[in-house]
């Protein structure tokens, strides 16, 4: 086996050692809001002009899987998702951090990513040839209707209110449409010049989780100690075990990262959304999650990880990214004079091989150093609430800013932050805001290029295909099983208030 051949030269001094930075300054600058990994990745380039190309790409694909798991650090911590991937996190992680869990939480963080992780990767090595040609199948009908799916999940995610959740998802669906038509260059609800290049999602992002937690803490009476988040001590063997129990959990995530990973331009934050959703859907008590369940950090952690591997795979062969950081991640492989292929596989085996067992290696300390990292956060937990207030906006400025260099995403950031604050105390949520924004482009974008593929033939061109009709179907059964599964909490609520 080729990789085993290649897999001492990951072990080399230079090597590991870019290894382990590399890791390292993926999980901090993960867990920095607004500096997702793809921004991360992209910083990276230029340094790796004068270096070997096998290093290079080490160093890329070490910071590109490790950010994906530090953005969980400040979600948990602070409520405050790192990336669009850590969406999903927060809505456990985070009340679990309030209970006194913050610990626990990062050790199922970092050990589900793991499990994840792997799995993608060995996903990668063993079934890269069918995976590539299903790759192929996606093209723009297969796409939107993958989307309408994530759509499907939005009122599931409305922190127990259906009506409320449904309310949010269609302002995010709105939000989506401001600015410039994506394919016919159109504008729309531009009413002011803030808006002239619309809603950027990482300004979004931060604004809506960062500034109304910023405000909660400036409003509460005390400036005291922060309150943001409790540490107490946990065996990183018990989380190991009670973590790889939970199958359930980790089954889903993988699955469901690792089918998303294949399908081009999807990202981690569908991936982690849809495994959290399908994981509250089966799970036996589904109103346990949003108040500190294990399972939702589990399978949002693991759905995000086995991502990374399976992305690679159309970008290795077929030169088509699976995801937004590994399009960037083809600039570092074309800069190196490597071309998507089966040349990387025979004539550059050495690098390809050895980029690709640095993923294995990587995934491994990158759980080393995120439990670590675990055992140091309680420091955060001891700033008081006016100190971390301002390193929060200040956080949150610099990340929204630093995205496009434009102080119109800071404005934006800023105004959709103080309203969500005032939306969050009337009961809504958002996070279904977010997923509607993010679907809502993915969605329009694939249906306009479909339709003028499709020309006049428009309704086979995305009825007929079978991938599409096992999504449709898949919609109708989301659809459905969310209509029985609050009827059933209904009716347990209506027998808990007769008793």
């Amino acid at each position: 086996m080729e990789f085993i051949q290649y897999f001492s030269e990951v072990f080399t001094p230079v090597n590991l050692m870019i290894l382990v930075f590399g890791t390292i300054g993926g999980l901090l600058l993960g867990a920095t809001p607004g500096l997702s990994p793809t921004m991360a990745v992209a910083l990276l380039i230029p340094f790796t002009f004068n270096m070997e190309p096998a290093s290079s790409l080490i160093m890329l694909g070490a910071v590109y899987t490790s950010t994906v798991a530090g953005g969980a650090v400040s979600g948990i911590l602070v409520n405050i998702p790192g990336a669009p991937a850590n969406i999903a996190t927060i809505m456990d992680g985070h009340p679990m951090a309030r209970q006194g869990k913050a610990t626990e939480a990062l050790h199922y963080c970092f050990i589900s990513s793991l499990v994840g992780g792997l799995i993608g990767i060995f996903l990668l090595i063993f079934f890269t040839p069918p995976l590539a040609e299903l790759a192929l199948k996606f093209g723009p009908a297969e796409l939107f209707w993958i989307s309408i799916f994530g759509i499907t999940i939005i009122a599931s995610l409305g922190g127990g209110s259906v009506i409320k959740g449904l309310i949010s998802g269609c302002v995010g669906l709105w939000l989506s449409t401001i600015g410039y038509n994506p394919v016919l260059g159109e504008e729309r609800f531009v009413f002011s010049e803030h808006l002239a290049g619309g809603i950027h999602v990482i300004a979004a992002l931060i604004g809506l989780f960062a500034i109304p937690q910023v405000l909660t803490l400036v409003s509460t009476a005390s400036f005291g100690k922060g309150k943001l988040a409790e540490l107490r001590s946990h065996s990183v063997l018990r989380s190991f075990l009670y973590n790889i129990r939970r199958v359930k959990a980790l089954t889903i995530g993988t699955i469901v990262g690792s089918i998303v990973g294949i399908i081009p331009g999807a990202g981690g934050q569908i991936a982690g959304l849809v495994a959290y959703d399908q994981t509250k859907k089966m799970s036996k008590d589904p109103s346990q999650f949003g108040k500190g369940e294990p399972d939702g950090v589990i399978a949002a952690e693991s759905a995000n990880n086995a991502m990374v591997g399976p992305s690679l795979v159309p970008l290795l062969t077929l030169g088509i990214p699976g995801s937004p950081t590994a399009a960037v991640l083809l600039g570092g492989l074309l800069i190196n004079g490597l071309f998507p292929g089966p040349d990387l596989f025979t004539v550059h085996a050495a690098v390809t091989w050895t980029f690709i067992d640095s993923l294995l290696v990587g995934q491994v300390l990158m759980m080393v150093f995120g439990l670590t990292i675990a055992r140091y956060s309680v420091f955060v937990t001891r700033i008081p609430n006016h100190v971390m207030a301002a390193a929060v906006i200040v956080l949150a400025i610099f990340g929204t800013y630093s995205v496009q260099n434009s102080i119109s995403d800071v404005v934006v950031m800023m105004v959709l932050g103080t309203l969500m604050y005032f939306a969050a105390r009337l009961g809504f949520s958002a996070a279904p805001l977010v997923l509607g924004l993010i679907l809502g482009q993915l969605t329009e974008t694939n249906f306009l290029q479909g339709r003028l593929i499709a020309g006049d033939d428009v309704w086979s061109y995305f009825l007929d295909g079978g991938i599409s009709k096992l999504v449709i179907g898949l919609c109708f059964l989301s659809i459905g099983y969310s209509i029985h599964n609050e009827r059933k909490q209904i009716i347990k609520r209506r027998r808990e208030v007769e008793a």
